[in-house]
């Protein structure tokens, strides 16, 4: 059996992309996208059309509706290919503006359902600013299921979990870049791998901390540099993989035992945590990792998304 085969038997494996002809090779369950998924899938021939084709049909339309059927036509491109949801990503300029977010992800949901998609299938992505948990809050509520992207910290997750969020997706990768780079040429890569990895680590610690307290949130690990940062955290509720790193897990035949176990942090003595608005603001801005990457992650986003937008104006 190989490592991703091994892996589907624990965890719920995802497939990291904008690229669906992609999907039917690896066999995913869920999918999530991004603004910049998006925009590498539409430079390349193969999904042009698909911009294309949104633009010349709804011509005319201001360009934040264009922007939102362009992700609902890509949405539906690969819930034709996967069994479980797929997650679309809310403007990220809207990232500090809560009942803004709200309508945005009404919206998309709208469109999934003019397009015969039930919301069950769809998974609204929000950064996981104080406002925008406060959206996945009032979100959830209404029976619209919220992916909180952009966590990078324990109190974003312990918040995401309290407003009853879903799932969230905590970046391994990119807090990884941040300790790797902040640590300059003092940076040991081998003793940092696996379980050391500080990504690995603080995916660890909410997934420990969920379990032992029983919220319901589900934990998928996002943004992996490497198959050893995957492989340390098997076990975890769900994955999401880029295509790439799918491959390399296809090809490895070597064991790949279960590392987070939700039973085993059942048991742990861990303490109950809470945080109000303040105390979340306070925890977020001690963690400068958080703050920065947070903060650096929104900014890429809206880049990309503006880029998507000049491609729309463009068609």
């Amino acid at each position: 059996m190989n490592q991703l085969d091994a892996l589907k038997q624990f965890t719920t494996v995802v497939a990291d992309t904008g690229d669906f002809r992609q999907l039917a090779q690896f066999q995913p369950q869920d999918a999530t996208t991004n603004p910049s998924l998006i925009l590498k899938a539409v430079q390349k021939p193969e999904y042009a059309p698909l911009l294309q084709d949104t633009a010349a049909r709804h011509r005319g339309a201001p360009l934040d509706e264009l922007m939102d059927r362009l992700l609902v036509r890509f949405g539906c491109e690969i819930l034709s290919l996967i069994p479980g949801r797929v997650s679309t990503e809310v403007d990220a300029r809207l990232s500090f503006d809560a009942d803004a977010s709200v309508a945005r992800a009404e919206r998309l949901i709208a469109l999934y359902r003019a397009a015969g998609v039930p919301s069950e299938r769809v998974l609204i992505k929000l950064a996981s600013t104080w406002e925008g948990i406060r959206a996945a809050e009032r979100l959830e509520r209404r029976g619209i299921r919220c992916n909180m992207t952009l966590l990078f910290s324990f109190c974003q997750a312990v918040a995401s979990g309290q407003a009853g969020a879903q799932l969230i997706s905590p970046f391994v990768g990119r807090i990884y870049d941040w300790y790797k780079k902040a640590a300059g040429s003092d940076w040991d890569e081998a003793a940092m791998a696996g379980a050391n990895d500080p990504g690995v680590q603080s995916v660890a610690r909410i997934f420990k901390h969920y379990k032992r307290h029983g919220i319901a949130t589900e934990v998928m690990g996002a943004s992996f540099r490497n198959i050893g940062q995957i492989r340390a955290l098997a076990g975890c509720d769900l994955l999401t993989i880029a295509p790439e790193l799918m491959t390399q897990l296809a090809a490895s035949e070597d064991a790949l035992p279960r590392a987070l176990d939700a039973e085993a942090a059942r048991a742990l003595d861990l303490p109950a945590v809470h945080y109000d608005e303040a105390a979340f603001r306070l925890a977020l801005n001690q963690d400068a990792m958080a703050t920065e990457k947070l903060a650096e992650g929104i900014r890429a986003f809206i880049v990309d998304a503006e880029k998507l937008e000049a491609l729309l104006q463009a068609a």
